[in-house]
């Protein structure tokens, strides 16, 4: 089983390179205006379409949740490498669990987090008032 996204994007090649990044993998299709990429893991078909009035919602993100700490670890390491501003967060307690995760954006603002859960937990977030970096408090929606 896999999930589908089709997101809009006002500059596909960078969204191709970013997506690239994300999830290591090519697209299996590419035009000019449109990219397919379909990865095992995560269970994913992600198509990009070429929409010079695309937005992104503020209000919502997206997530990759993998089975190893050093996985997220990893991804940083590819997003940094390719030039993507990232936050990390580690050992913090978010959406009732101690996790540690990477965060990026693509091309339109869209938010991700390549995350790893370390334990379930009884409390929302941890003692700060909010876990997330400052710049994601209103975008990513746990700290509300």
């Amino acid at each position: 089983m896999k999930t589908h996204l089709n997101l809009a994007t006002r500059d596909l090649a960078a969204s191709v390179e970013f997506y690239q990044t994300l999830l290591a993998s090519q697209p299996v299709k590419q035009h000019d205006d449109y990219a397919l990429f379909i990865t095992d893991d995560p269970g994913l078909e992600l198509a990009l379409t070429l929409d010079r009035g695309a937005t992104a919602s503020s209000d919502v993100h997206y997530g990759i949740a993998v089975e190893d700490a050093g996985l997220v670890d990893e991804a940083a390491r590819r997003l940094q490498t390719a030039g993507f501003p990232i936050d990390v967060e580690n050992d913090e307690v978010c959406c009732y669990a101690r996790q540690n995760k990477v965060w990026a954006s693509d091309p339109e603002g869209r938010r991700w987090e390549t995350y790893y859960v370390i334990e379930e937990t009884e409390r929302r977030m941890g003692e700060k008032a909010c876990n997330c970096p400052e710049s994601l408090c209103e975008s990513v929606g746990c700290c509300r």
